[in-house]
């Protein structure tokens, strides 16, 4: 039978001490929850790398076509008029005068991808209702998450945590 024991503390170094702790006690971190980031406990509790990176350049690379296409679609293909002096039969030629335009475009995409692809990956949508266990995380609480399976090992945790500065465990 397993069993959700949440530890709370009070300091955002003594939830990474715990969590070491736990690590070496051969116990996995099934969640914390934190009023901000803590640098450090995402390779102490076994969360892998985030992919977000890679959707950030992928959403900037669509915008950078996007502007592309647009130039190239109204100077050369559709409407093409000397305007300025710039040739009007290859985009290259025309390029330099559009790379602040691409690189906004760029920037746009990037960014409401980015908030887009943020909100449906946490779940924090509209209508929604938080999983968070302790209102007190979102001001100055921190909270671990530990599922054990057996009874004996859950006093060894409970000790643990508080010599590592835990001050509640439930």
């Amino acid at each position: 039978m397993s069993k959700k024991i949440l530890i709370v503390f009070q300091d955002d170094h003594d939830i990474l001490v715990g969590a070491k702790k736990l690590k070496e006690m051969g116990v996995k971190v099934s969640n914390v929850w934190s009023p901000f980031p803590i640098h450090g406990i995402d390779p102490v509790i076994g969360l892998p790398r985030t992919r977000m990176s890679m959707c950030a350049f992928l959403y900037g690379a669509t915008g950078t076509t996007l502007a592309l296409l647009m130039f190239w679609y109204m100077m050369i293909h559709d409407w093409h008029i000397d305007i300025g002096g710039k040739p009007s039969f290859a985009l290259y030629k025309n390029l330099p005068a559009f790379i602040p335009v691409t690189f906004e475009s760029t920037v746009l995409c990037a960014a409401h991808g980015m908030v887009i692809t943020f909100l449906l990956r946490s779940k924090i949508l509209p209508g929604v209702t938080a999983s968070n266990p302790d209102p007190r995380t979102t001001d100055d609480r921190f909270i671990m998450q530990v599922i054990v399976k057996d009874s004996d090992n859950e006093s060894a945790i409970v000790s643990a945590m508080k010599s590592s500065g835990a001050i509640e465990v439930r």
